[in-house]
């Protein structure tokens, strides 16, 4: 099976053509009101529909590997009643729960499940107008998230994930850790002198169609983040690449996520033309941990610390 990344690549380039019908507005504490009909409470999801929310919320399913995330970190998991096949073996979800098709869901068997809220992105159905009539009509709340391209569209999201859910305490709980390590990353940064600053290639899928991304991503942030420079950086969003446009550029080091070839990382020192590579010469291609780099959601914070101890070992390895 292909590896989380590629299905990440694809979806976000949807994302990008279609969004998920409306502006990307983030609800503030006064978005969320009471609803004069009921005990139910009004807010405007990030993709700029008005919701209806659950005053109580017992029930969610998650279509989308990144809420799932953010969802059980918020302590929410066991009011997770279903999920995506790609979020299976996340931490904090229930076992032995139902299971669906991001890009194809059963409609018939989500609506039976009759969830208070369901979190989606446009990747589901995302080519038809009205996709989750069925379960909206049941009464369900379906809130659609555009998946963050940036690190702020990640804090962004866990704020608006937290509101909705009734758990603006735990999300603020979250986002002060998560802001706090990322000050710890940024302050290390800036020590790094700009002479030893490296340039990166990160590849997310490998030859012969090779995939890596430009500005306008999250992991360029990262890279960005923690002193170094995406070599690809003069592009936006995700891109195929060519090999020749490696060769030129020179990268001082090499990443990888891809996990579904035998040993990524050999196959890119053995790659035919690449032998002048500087990354290629010295030998440093490096994996770094496909869930922590594959999903926009505070746990990039793992592949940060990942690349910042191998790209700059004397400065990060030596923090607490």
């Amino acid at each position: 099976m292909k590896q989380k990344f590629i299905y990440l690549f694809l979806i976000s380039t949807i994302l990008i053509l279609c969004g998920c019908g409306g502006t990307n507005n983030q609800p503030k504490e006064k978005d969320r009101k009471e609803n004069s009909s009921s005990s139910n409470l009004t807010m405007t999801d990030p993709s700029g529909a008005e919701i209806t929310v659950p005053e109580q919320v017992n029930s969610i399913i998650t279509l989308s590997p990144s809420f799932s995330e953010i969802v059980a970190a918020l302590g929410l998991g066991d009011k997770i009643i279903a999920y995506d096949i790609y979020s299976e073996g996340i931490e904090g979800l229930p076992k032995d729960v139902p299971t669906f098709d991001i890009t194809n869901p059963d409609m018939e068997k989500l609506t039976a499940l009759n969830p208070d809220i369901m979190l989606v992105t446009d990747e589901s159905y995302f080519d038809q107008e009205s996709p989750y009539k069925s379960l909206i009509d049941a009464g369900t709340c379906v809130i659609c998230i555009p998946n963050s391209m940036d690190i702020a569209g990640i804090q962004k999201n866990i704020e608006f994930l937290a509101l909705a859910l009734g758990a603006s305490e735990a999300g603020d709980d979250l986002l002060e850790d998560f802001n706090q390590q990322l000050d710890e990353l940024a302050d290390v940064a800036a020590s790094i002198p700009k002479e030893e600053r490296k340039r990166v290639y990160f590849e997310i899928a490998p030859a012969p169609n090779m995939y890596s991304f430009g500005k306008g991503v999250f992991l360029n942030d990262m890279i960005e983040w923690i002193g170094a420079e995406n070599i690809l950086a003069d592009q936006t969003d995700w891109i195929t690449v060519e090999g020749e446009t490696i060769v030129a550029a020179n990268p001082d080091v090499i990443f990888t996520n891809v996990t579904y070839t035998e040993d990524p990382v050999q196959e890119i020192l053995d790659r035919e033309g690449w032998a002048g590579i500087s990354a290629i010469a010295n030998q440093d291609v490096y994996s770094i941990d496909n869930n922590s780099s594959s999903q926009p959601t505070h746990n990039i914070l793992k592949a940060m610390r990942q690349m910042a101890e191998i790209l700059y070992p004397d400065y990060y390895l030596t923090t607490e």
